[in-house]
Parts: structure tokens; C-alpha cells; sequence
């Protein structure tokens, strides 16, 4: 069985929706230190002619020491007309506008008071969208009793020695964690461990430079379904 584990991000980049596409089970991780200024509640998306910008969920001040599960989303501020209005800038120029923004609309019909449940939504709706349904639990809900970590690489190894399953267990993490994970720890408890190295193709964006990385909502509104779901596939496991 395949698992990642992952903080919840908000409509992430085209190496998240991979690593949901490609794992048999996929955990929102939430009970760590909230750090601003990431990609838990904002995103890149085009600015109108050159350069990029964010998409962003405004969130109820709180202490530096709050958790993810613990943010909350400042409803006082009209959001998700806001970000509406920032993705118009596709109107005229992306093909796939229309059916993206459906599943925007879809995402901001229900009303959210944090932000892993709105994440939660929105990443289950894309992934919809694309083909290929996740149910994708919330590691706070699950009520999963796991030893506490001594090292940081530990969380994913300490989850991972918990979970109900038969037959081999394979971790995986994106690239950037190559350096930071030991994988003996993992060897030890009969985990295999690899990491993730994208692919991240270049598509026409209607304009002369070509941003990369950013939200998939931006791939969204230039390619189809399936012409995602070929880039979803082009990876390496190292």
C-alpha cells in the first residue's frame, strides 16, 4: 500500500495532485505548528499580462504557536468573490475557464470555518474533476494513538507503524524531503520509503514567458482532464 502524508494546502501545485493520484491513501496532516506565509491558505495563479500572483484565504489572527487544525478562516472578509474575481483574468484567454470556474463554484457553495476543511473540499472536488475520486482523511480525526516523535522525520514513520494494513507498506514523499528523512528508521520498521521527483512540463498559457509551479488551477483552466492526468503520471520514485 502507498501512503503520503501531507500538510493541507490550498489548490496546490501539479506534484500535490500527483501524490494523491499515485497513493492508496492520502493524510492531511494537521496537528503542526501553522507557519505563514506557505501554501495553506494561498496559492499562485497569473497576473494579467506578466508575472504571477496569490490567491489567498484571509485567517482569524492567532498566536505564532497555533496549530493548522486550530486556523480559522475570517468570514468577515468576502473571499471567495475576491479570488472569482482574481481568475477572471482567464476569461478571454484559457480554453477550460468555464468548466474550471464550475468547479470553483462547486468548492465555495459550502460554508467553511477553517481551513483544512475548506483544503480538505477543495482537493477531493479538483481530484473529482480530474478523474480519479480520494477520500482524503484528516490526521486530527482519525483517532490514530501514535508514538510521540523524536525527530521530525518520525510523524510520517510513527503514522505509518499505526495504520491497518496487510502486506507492504510504502511511504512516499515529495523530493524535497530526500535529505531530511533517515531511511534506515524506516527500513527498520518494514516501510520502504521513496521520493517524488516531478516532471513539470511546460503548456501553453496564451502568453510569451511561462510561469511554472503554480496553482493547479492554473493547469486547469489550460488543459483537459486528461492532458492533466498525462502530467500527473510523468514522475520518478528515487
Amino acid at each position: 500500500m502507498k501512503v503520503a502524508i501531507m500538510q493541507p494546502y490550498f489548490l496546490p501545485y501539479l506534484g500535490y495532485i500527483s501524490l494523491i493520484k499515485h497513493s492508496d491513501l492520502f493524510i492531511l496532516f494537521d496537528p503542526v505548528q501553522f507557519i505563514k506565509h506557505g501554501w495553506i491558505e494561498r496559492n499562485r495563479i497569473l497576473k494579467q499580462n506578466e508575472g504571477w500572483l496569490y490567491v489567498q484565504v484571509p485567517l482569524v489572527k492567532s498566536p505564532r504557536e497555533t496549530l493548522i487544525k486550530d486556523c480559522f478562516i475570517d468570514n468577515s472578509q468576502n473571499w471567495k468573490n475576491k479570488i472569482l474575481s482574481q481568475l477572471e483574468i482567464y476569461k478571454k484567454k484559457a480554453p477550460y475557464y468555464y468548466k474550471t470556474l464550475k468547479v470553483i463554484n462547486q468548492i465555495f457553495e459550502e460554508d467553511y470555518n477553517d481551513i483544512v476543511s475548506l483544503n480538505k473540499n477543495s482537493l477531493e472536488k479538483i481530484c473529482d474533476y480530474l478523474g480519479f475520486y480520494k477520500d482524503l482523511p484528516v490526521f486530527s480525526k482519525m483517532n490514530l494513538e501514535i508514538e510521540k516523535p523524536t525527530a521530525p522525520d518520525e510523524w510520517a514513520l510513527n503514522i505509518c507503524k499505526k495504520l491497518p494494513v496487510n502486506g507492504n507498506l510504502h511511504y512516499i514523499n515529495p523530493i524535497g524531503g530526500i535529505d531530511f528523512f533517515e531511511r534506515d528508521k524506516y527500513k527498520a520498521n518494514n516501510i520502504d520509503i521513496s521520493f517524488q521527483k516531478m516532471e513539470l512540463p511546460h503548456y501553453d498559457q496564451k502568453r510569451e514567458s511561462f510561469e511554472s509551479g503554480l496553482s493547479i488551477i492554473d493547469l486547469m483552466m489550460f488543459n483537459s482532464p486528461e492532458e492533466i492526468n498525462d502530467m500527473l503520471d510523468k514522475f520518478e520514485l528515487i
